[in-house]
Formats: structure tokens, sequence, C-alpha cells
């Protein structure tokens, strides 16, 4: 696996897509056996959100960045030559390009879909005033892969004692004005951190400002959850006797339907045995009348015999 390609995609990507790539990067190279890279890419930083808006601005505009490089060795090389006029020529340059820069790296983020806030755009500030300073600083940047927001401190290296010493033995008549010249480099860096440190102040304060709104957004949030898990226990449950209620009704429901069928059939079995014993009252009352009929005829009979009789025996 290539770690250094690997590298440059995960910083190409927004903080919080990072993790997510970087852990399936590092399973991909475990399960290829490659335990060099899984390491190398598992030791990889998520960077902040500053880190990442300055990446940006170096990746999606290379020519700026390369304008701004070429500021920061001017203005490396002046202070290391005390040259009065280049450094401020540089630093009025410095100042217009970071604001600059900052603008843009702000729109390249919004336009990314991951805005930036106040607090964030002073960081890029910091980072491109670093990248200025120290090459350590601006290599990384120019590829778009710095880790992490340098120190707070922005202002440029010391000058190497042997360069003071050479410059004052080349020529002992311009000491003066080198000396006027540094004086005036010195006042302005002094200047420009005191400036920084009051913007890192007001920055630190912004963020903890921030940091208690999102930590009573969060409160807030785990206020509403817990609300609305009341509320869904209240609902499961008047869900859970309800179904109750119906399967119970049901029941009913299902045992009236049996009972009502049984007592229709009792009903259709009563009427059928009725059915069933009107006829057999019908034939035995027929029965009934054809004995009596023949009782009748019986007794005719047994009188006409006696009459008979009576009449040979008076005869």
């Amino acid at each position: 696996m290539d770690v250094e390609q690997v590298t440059d995609e995960l910083y190409a990507l927004r903080p919080s897509e990072f993790t997510a790539a970087r852990d399936a990067y590092v399973a991909e190279a475990r399960r290829a056996k490659d335990r060099a890279a899984a390491r190398a890419i598992a030791a990889l930083r998520r960077p902040p959100l500053a880190v990442w808006a300055a990446n940006l601005l170096a990746r999606e505009r290379p020519e700026e960045a390369e304008r701004f490089l070429a500021v920061g060795e001017a203005l490396r090389e002046a202070h290391r030559t005390l040259d009065g006029e280049r450094l401020r020529e540089a630093g009025r340059q410095r100042h217009r390009l970071v604001a600059a820069l900052v603008r843009t790296a702000a729109a390249l983020a919004e336009e990314a879909g991951q805005p930036v806030s106040d607090p964030v755009l002073r960081e890029v500030e910091q980072i491109l005033h670093a990248v200025l300073a120290h090459p350590e600083v601006a290599g990384p940047w120019a590829k778009g892969m710095l880790t992490a927001v340098p120190e707070t401190a922005v202002g440029f290296p010391g000058v190497p004692p042997e360069t003071l010493a050479a410059r004052a033995s080349a020529a002992p008549k311009d000491r003066a004005p080198a000396r006027d010249e540094e004086r005036k480099a010195e006042k302005a860096e002094k200047a420009e951190k005191a400036e920084k440190a009051e913007k890192a102040e007001k920055a630190e304060k912004a963020e903890k400002a921030e940091k208690a709104e999102r930590a009573r957004a969060a409160e807030e949030a785990r206020t509403g959850l817990a609300r609305r898990e009341r509320e869904r226990d209240a609902a499961r449950e008047a869900a859970t006797a309800a179904a109750a209620a119906a399967e119970e009704a049901a029941e009913r429901l299902r045992r009236a339907e049996r009972e009502r069928k049984e007592a229709a059939e009792a009903a259709a079995g009563a009427e059928r045995a009725a059915g069933e014993t009107g006829a057999a009252l019908r034939a035995a009352e027929q029965a009934l009348d054809g004995a009596r009929d023949a009782v009748a005829r019986a007794d005719e009979e047994v009188r006409r015999h006696g009459r008979a009789e009576r009449g040979r025996s008076s005869s």
C-alpha cells in the first residue's frame, strides 16, 4: 500500500470524514499483511478544522500558495540580512496576503460544505504567519499535508551572531543604520507579537464561549432526548395496553361467535326435533282416530248381533 498516496488522500478529506477513512485503510493494510503501512496510517491524526482549511487553501489555490511562499522566503532573507527596505516591503505584502488568503480559505471551506467560525479563521491566520516565518511549516503546508496548528508565536527566527559580526566587520560605518533597522524590525515584531497575543486571547475567550454554548446545546439535546425517550416509553406502554385490550375484545367476539353458532345449531336441532315430534303426534292422532273408528264399528257390530239374537229368541 502506498502510504504517501493514502496520506495525501486522507488530508484532502473533511475532518469529519478522516477517522473512518483512515481506519478503513488500516484494516485494508492489515488484511494485506502490510504491517508497516498499517502502523504508519494508524499513526496519522485527524487535522483540526483550521489546519484542514489551511491545507484546502494550498491544494485548491496552488499558484497563490507559491506566491505566498515566495513572500515568506523574501521575509526570511530580509530578516537574516537586516535589509530594512526589503523587510518593510515584504511586511506590507505579508499582511495583505494573509488577510486575502484567510478570506479565500473561508470561501473554499464554505464551498466544501464545511463552514468555519471566526475563531477557526484566526487559527488559519496564525498558521499562515507561521508558514511565512518557518520553512518546516511551509513545506507540509505547500503539499496540503499540515497536521497541526503551529505554536502561537509566529515571529521570525533570530539572526545568527556570525551574520551580525560579518556585517559589523565588513561595513562599520553602516552599523548605526543597521542597528536602527534592527530596532525597527524588533519593534515591529514585538508589536506584531502583542497584537497576535491579544488576538489569541480574544480567540481563546471566543472559543471558551463557543464551547460553553456547545455544552449548553448538548445538555439541552440530552434533556430533549430523555423527554422523547419518556414519551416513547409511555406511548409504547399505551400501545401494549391497547393491543392487550384489542386481543381481549377479539377473544370475547370469538367466544360470542362460537356461542351464537352453538345456539343456532341447538335451535336448528330443536326445530328439527319439534318437526319430527309434530309429525309423530299427527300420526298418533291419526292412529287414535282409526282405533276409535274401529272400536265404534266393533261396538256397532256387537249391538247388531245382540239385536239379532234377541229377535231369534223371541220368535
